[in-house]
């Protein structure tokens, strides 16, 4: 191989890597906004099941979150304590 041809190899290598660099970018962006919809979603049904009279202690168990982090949640959505 000479020297010309091992450059342009060495050179569409490299701007390979800086594709795919900015196609995974694009990706976890996106990944990132799905998450962000999926919590938005998920706070707005807890919201909601308490509306509904599901108490903060069972929300709790479902979702995984602190006693506190469910609080904050709720009056946040407009959730008051009894």
């Amino acid at each position: 191989m000479d020297l010309d041809a091992a450059v342009r190899d060495f050179s569409r290598a490299v701007s390979g890597i800086d594709a795919a660099k900015r196609a995974a970018k694009r990706r976890v962006e996106a990944a990132r906004e799905r998450a962000e919809a999926a919590r938005a979603a998920l706070h707005a049904a807890m919201v909601e099941a308490a509306q509904n009279g599901m108490r903060p202690v069972e929300i709790e168990r479902r979702t995984g979150y602190t006693k506190e982090r469910v609080r904050q949640i709720l009056r946040a959505g407009g959730v008051e304590p009894d």
